[in-house]
């Protein structure tokens, strides 16, 4: 079935590639997906990707209950406003109704806070570097697959620390040797670092960092948080220590954030008119290989070159898959591995078993070649790293040729509703200035500097003295 142009219609194209990709399908509760086994295996090369990160910057993994009673998330008050809306609440279990109402998990800081009100006594307890894998669940009012579901999976880090520059340094070093790195090194997405706007912040944070990236239909997708929550849990749990002077101190604490997200964002930020294109070090098969003949007779030949060339790449940790089905032609196989966004195809028929070649397809660019069976190990290795490369820069390309520095807030206006992008303009931090950008255009403030500094420029909404600059985008 042919897709949706992205131009003509990105989220129908979105919708009909995670199901013809077969990643993933609405499940029977208002706003739940099931992760369907191709869909699963990458979000398990995210995972692995994030946690090996996580794990070399000192973190271990732990596990806390999804079921958290109803008067810990009542303790800190900004936080339970934030999320209010979004909570589920169990009432009755077991045929009864419960004595305290339980909160299905939205987010950890609540149990795990109460927690380290007894891991913690003295300033020699700290850090506390643990992060888990769960799921989480927010009542999604507009559901979309990958992108807000009212279930889905996650990682969230959860830090305590005897000082305040030691908490902020852990959300940027996060932010920075753990998100952006596997965003780019991995998922080939380009990011762009920042702070959150007041409005933008997590529920109970001082500081909400976050990593936005631009998507092709030139819309930001918010694709990992980092936050800074200074004592704020820790005053509402009582988590104190003994400090090295001797005194009674609340610790510091630091959240983050990465979700099953990214498996949308991935889709959008690099598939095209045929469907997925999958970054090498996030695909599942790097290379498939497909056999091509017409005869019993030419079966057995070409099924032996096939399997030779699978064990060359896989020697060489190659993840490579031989499509033999017999039941669909190679037409239909070609047609299945570039809607599933293999970045290699490797064919074999007779003529190629005769000449001792082997025709390699390139999935980001279409192009085709014929390369010697003895040397395609190598270069298939070749391509695979040059695919990675092509599909970051082609991302990085694309964001940058959308950002712009629009000269008043009408262009602004303009720039939003076509082409899109990232708009970078002078904002004289007023609440009042964002909400108006927001109600004329949809468009929120993406991120703010990491380091701000003084700017010579005015406000793009009211004219007065810009505090610093704003990234605007209209987003998911």
């Amino acid at each position: 079935m042919a897709l949706p142009k992205q131009s003509d219609d990105f989220p129908g194209w979105y919708q009909a590639v995670v199901k013809q990709a077969d990643l993933a399908e609405p499940s029977l509760a208002r706003g739940t997906m099931v992760i369907k086994p191709y869909g699963f295996a990458i979000w398990e090369a995210i995972q692995r990707a994030f946690d090996e990160r996580i794990k070399a910057t000192g973190h271990e993994n732990l596990y806390f209950p999804m079921f958290i009673p109803a008067r810990l998330l009542e303790k800190e008050a900004e936080h339970v406003e934030g999320f209010a809306p979004e909570v589920a609440v169990v009432t009755h279990a077991g045929g009864e109704k419960l004595e305290e109402p339980l909160v299905v998990r939205p987010t950890s800081e609540t149990i795990i806070w109460d927690a380290y009100s007894r891991w913690v006594q003295s300033y020699r307890d700290l850090p506390l570097l643990y992060n888990q894998w769960c799921n989480v669940v927010r009542w999604e009012m507009r559901p979309r697959v990958f992108l807000r579901t009212t279930e889905f999976l996650w990682q969230e880090g959860h830090t305590a620390h005897e000082t305040a520059e030691e908490a902020i340094a852990e959300s940027l070093r996060i932010l920075r040797e753990v998100y952006a790195d596997a965003a780019e090194k991995v998922l080939a997405i380009p990011v762009r670092l920042g702070r959150k706007s007041a409005a933008e912040r997590f529920p109970g944070a001082v500081e909400t960092y976050a990593m936005e990236a631009l998507m092709r239909d030139r819309k930001a997708l918010q694709a990992g948080t980092s936050h800074y929550l200074g004592q704020n849990f820790a005053k509402a749990y009582g988590v104190q220590f003994q400090g090295r002077d001797g005194t009674l101190q609340h610790a510091y604490a630091t959240s983050w954030g990465v979700s099953t997200r990214l498996v949308g964002g991935v889709i959008m930020a690099h598939g095209d008119d045929r469907g997925l294109r999958l970054p090498p070090a996030l695909a599942p098969s790097q290379v498939v290989v497909v056999p091509i003949y017409r005869t019993p007779e030419e079966r057995g030949g070409v099924l032996e070159a096939c399997a030779s060339l699978a064990a060359a790449l896989r020697e060489r940790g190659v993840r490579v898959k031989v499509d033999d089905r017999d039941e669909h032609r190679p037409g239909y196989k070609f047609n299945e591995w570039e809607m599933k966004g293999v970045p290699v195809r490797a064919e074999v028929g007779p003529r190629d078993v005769a000449a001792g070649v082997v025709q390699i397809a390139r999935r980001d660019t279409g192009t085709k070649e014929s390369c010697p069976a003895t040397g395609a190990g190598e270069r298939v290795s070749e391509l695979l790293g040059s695919i990675q490369e092509s599909l970051l820069r082609e991302a990085a390309e694309f964001r940058d040729a959308h950002t712009f520095r629009p000269k008043d807030s009408k262009e602004m206006a303009g720039l939003l509703g076509d082409p899109g992008g990232f708009m970078i303009a002078g904002w004289c931090g007023s609440p009042a200035c964002e909400a108006t950008v927001k109600g004329d255009t949809k468009a929120t403030i993406r991120y703010l500097p990491l380091d701000p500094e003084p700017i010579d420029g005015t406000c793009i909404v009211c004219g007065a003295q810009a505090m610093e600059e704003a990234a605007w985008a209209q987003a998911y």
